[in-house]
């Protein structure tokens, strides 16, 4: 690692000589990134912030009597399977079992948004080149960093109102609302800070992002280690995890007001390192230098281009759902003893299994949540073609012997079967955690494919006729993720839920067995969805 400095623009020096000058532009910037967020940014704070409001009124309608919710919250707490998914149960008020069930995943999904709003406004900027611009006029070394930080605060204090008041309208209001809004908004700030300093350290976009969304992930595991081992949050795997920090705020259970303070401190600490090592480099240079390329001859194809370009991605993925499914297969063990005889919780499992036994019901929820993180995968590999267009690089390749076609078809090769990979891979951990039943719960991973294909052909769709949209990919996976994960707890009514392809699929292993019309139908649609994305590639012109 190497420290760079950069070397100010003509007619910019009094900028450089001062903190003031060094954030010189940041207003403009701050209102040009949430001009360009203006969509994006308000979908991801209203459809996370309303489910807090919606999960509390689920809590309030299923578990009616303060009895009901002290069983819930006892039959949580002596479960190790449902603690290392969950987290403990601090309190079994309506507001507590809105915390319990949604600390650990309101503040990951707050976590995901402030990543890429921060990458999207810093190194992406670099990486297209439009920041080299920018900063040959009026504009501080430090000042992109602010403007994406601020727009992070931004879209972080917003969500942090909406769970406020959605908690108040759903009977959970007071002091325990704003500690659970600050917590997650919090932890939304805290990997935007994150998200900063790995903007530092690469000259991708996409590799920032990939690494932000490790440690995120590395923390939501901890989390899950230390909830397992102890009911009360004091494992020092928990307190290692800044989601577990946030839960161990206690929102409704006599809140620790400090240990916001530590989420606010380790801001602080992240946020220094973030601004120093802006300082200390040129625009669009990185401190982990770039590995050269192979030498000449090695890469022939346009496949070979691609799966060097994505094989570090695949990788990642490929090792992630082989844990993931290896600890979902071991929680499978415990879902019945969870259960017992609670017939509520039980409908809400088989709401999102099926109607099958507990088991089976648990095993296809935890597939479907794979194959609805998995759409994440598809969507971003596809929109691999996206930045590889804008930041110049297609340009060179399509002017050798390379046509689009197949050019495009190298990367939708990974982005679809990289797919089809890492859901076999996921639903082998999961047999392997389980102990049981490979073949059924192998072939109940695969049958997510269709419904993974479709988003991914939504993605190739946009890209193909509408790029400046293509990023509007995203927002539909977020809303088919949401649906899967709340859609069920809150009982959404069924038109809402078919939204989203997932729920056309059959519900494997166990439910009524295999339905081949909906899965071949998703996947006749998928293909046909794909095709036109290509012939519109194929149509337009390059960079528009």
């Amino acid at each position: 690692m190497t420290a760079v400095t950069m070397t100010a623009p003509a007619g910019a020096g009094r900028r450089t000589g001062s903190a003031t000058g060094q954030l010189a532009g940041t207003r403009p910037l701050l209102r040009l990134a949430l001009r360009r967020d203006r969509i994006m940014m308000p979908i991801w704070v209203i459809v996370l912030g309303a489910s807090f409001s919606s999960v509390g009124k689920s809590f309030a309608s299923l578990y009616d009597t303060a009895a009901r919710r002290a069983e819930l919250a006892a039959s949580m707490n002596a479960n190790s399977s449902l603690r290392a998914l969950y987290g403990p149960v601090f309190d079994d008020s309506v507001g507590g079992l809105v915390s319990w069930r949604m600390v650990g995943f309101g503040g990951a999904l707050a976590a995901v948004m402030s990543l890429i709003v921060v990458i999207r406004h810093t190194r992406e900027e670099e990486e297209t080149g439009r920041q080299e611009m920018l900063s040959s006029a009026m504009v501080g070394r430090r000042a992109p960093l602010t403007a994406a930080l601020l727009a992070a605060l931004i879209a972080n204090a917003a969500l942090a109102l909406m769970i406020t008041a959605g908690m108040a309208g759903s009977g959970g209001g007071g002091a325990g609302a704003v500690a659970l809004a600050l917590a997650i908004a919090g932890i939304g700030m805290l990997f935007a800070c994150t998200a900063a300093i790995a903007a530092q350290f690469t000259e991708s976009a996409r590799l920032a992002k990939g690494l932000t969304a490790a440690v995120i992930g590395a923390a939501f595991v901890l989390k899950a280690a230390g909830d397992s081992a102890t009911a009360d949050g004091s494992s020092v795997l928990t307190w290692l995890s800044p989601i577990g920090w946030a839960e161990n705020v206690r929102a409704y259970a006599d809140e620790r007001w400090w240990v916001l303070l530590v989420i606010a401190a380790a801001i602080a600490v992240q946020a220094t390192l973030a601004y120093t090592l802006a300082g200390r480099r040129d625009v669009g240079m990185s401190f982990l230098a770039t590995r050269p390329g192979p030498a000449q001859g090695r890469i022939s194809t346009a496949f070979g281009l691609a799966l060097r370009l994505q094989r570090g991605s695949l990788i990642g993925w490929t090792l992630s759902f082989a844990v993931v499914g290896v600890v979902f297969g071991g929680l499978t063990g415990g879902a019945a003893d969870l259960v017992g005889d609670n017939a509520k919780t039980q409908e809400i499992f088989e709401r999102m299994g099926g109607q099958s036994g507990l088991t089976d019901a648990f095993l296809a929820a935890m597939v479907s949540m794979l194959g609805m993180v998995a759409a994440l995968y598809i969507v971003a590999t596809v929109l691999r073609l996206h930045g590889e267009e804008t930041a110049g690089r297609a340009e060179p390749v399509l002017a050798g012997g390379v046509s689009r076609i197949g050019w495009a078809a190298g990367h939708l090769a990974i982005a679809f079967g990289g797919a089809a990979l890492i859901m076999a891979v996921g639903g082998l951990g999961l047999a392997v955690g389980y102990g049981h039943e490979l073949p059924a719960v192998l072939g109940a991973s695969l049958v997510q494919l269709p419904a993974i294909w479709l988003l991914g052909a939504v993605a190739v769709l946009l890209y193909g006729a509408l790029p400046k949209a293509a990023a509007a990919s995203w927002g539909v996976a977020g809303i088919c993720l949401a649906l899967g994960w709340i859609g069920p707890a809150i009982d959404l009514p069924q038109p809402v839920m078919d939204v989203s392809p997932f729920t056309h699929l059959p519900k494997l292993p166990g439910g009524t067995g295999m339905e081949w019309g909906p899965v071949l139908a998703l996947t006749a649609t998928a293909v046909v969805l794909v095709g036109a994305g290509v012939a519109a590639l194929r149509r337009r012109d390059v960079l528009t």
